[in-house]
Order: C-alpha cells, then structure tokens, then sequence
C-alpha cells in the first residue's frame, strides 16, 4: 500500500501549515538547534522555536493511514514514496531490486531501494506509523526525467501498483495525490503537489 512521500524544502512550515489546515495532525518535528538534533513535537508550536532557526530533519504529519513527512532543504527535492508491505512481501520486493542492480539499504526501522530514476522507495512493516485506514492515497501521479518507471515498478512488486502514475517531464517529482476524504475538492501543496479528494462530488 502507497501511504507516504517525503520532499526537503525551504517551505517548511508553510507545509506544515498547509497540511494541518487540510485535517493532518502533526506527530513530530525533530531537527538540529545550535549543532545538536532536538525534538519540537507537538504541543509545541511554531512560535515556541521559530526564531531559534531550526534545520528540521523531519516533520511528520498523518491522515489517516496517509503519512507526509518533510524537511529543511534550499531548494524543493522530491525524495521518496513510501510502501506498508507485509514481511514477506518486503524480502520479495528487495531481491527483485537486487536482481536490477538497484541498491538496496536495509536499516533497522525500513527499508530503502535506490533507483536509477533519481527518487528512492521506502519498504516500512510497521503499521504504528499509521493512524487508521480510514483516509488514503488512492493515487499519486510522478513526473520522471525518462521512461521505463512503469514497467520496472510493475518488475519490482510483482504485481501492477495501481496506485502509481507516471508521466515524463523535465524534473522529477509527485505532481499530483489523490485523497480520500480529503476536505476540500483540490488544493496545491508549498512544494507544487496538487491534491484531489477522489470522492469529491
């Protein structure tokens, strides 16, 4: 199941803001504060630390079984999706990679894949980092530099990852998510992703 993507950005807390205002609920901020990496979880708010010029590792924000994560960068870099996999399945997926040649760095918490279409795929078991199955991401749309995400995706799971879209354009990013239950009829993220309440009507 597709329930996760990370981007860096300079926009961090217009994201946070955006997603919040969206029915996110923020579930961590950790980052770096005068060479040390501290948390800023909730309950605390941005006028607790904002002057304190934070550089955010991670803030997490979860909807449901939807889990955006996001942190401090110069510039907006698209960095991964993420996959809930059973065990099973995730060891499946890892040797598929291996047999494509794409990296495969197995940490102690995930699972990460690197490929050759500059984004890396989070394999997570744990299903704590979700809320609830109520909300999903029904689809994501990615914008790759070249061809051939489909079919090496389709290789890799074994399976059609309906969930998935692919376009070609000049950089590489998510343009588009589809939510369910998602508040409004179509918003677009401080990082360019326009999101879609796939049951709006």
């Amino acid at each position: 199941m597709l329930f996760h993507y990370h981007f860096w950005t300079p926009f961090v807390e217009e994201t946070e803001k955006f997603y919040v205002d969206h029915g996110f609920r923020i579930v961590q901020r950790i980052g770096k504060h005068q060479g040390e990496f501290q948390s800023f979880n909730p309950p605390l708010k941005w006028e607790d630390f904002r002057e304190k010029r934070v550089f955010f590792r991670i803030i997490e924000a979860r909807k449901g079984s939807i889990n955006i994560t996001f942190g401090s960068g110069k510039k907006i870099i698209f960095d991964h999706i993420g996959f809930l996999v059973p065990g099973k399945e995730q060891e499946i997926i890892c040797k598929n990679a291996e047999k494509m040649n794409w990296k495969v760095d197995r940490g102690e918490r995930r699972i990460f894949i690197s490929t050759p279409y500059d984004f890396r795929i989070e394999l997570q078991t744990h299903e704590y980092l979700v809320d609830s199955m109520e909300d999903k991401m029904e689809e994501i749309t990615m914008e790759t530099k070249k061809e051939g995400l489909a079919e090496d995706i389709l290789y890799l799971f074994s399976k059609p990852v309906k969930q998935l879209n692919t376009i070609i354009g000049n950089t590489v990013t998510i343009r588009e998510a589809i939510m369910n239950n998602f508040p409004v009829k179509q918003a677009e993220d401080p990082n360019g992703v326009k999101i879609l309440n796939g049951g709006f009507q």
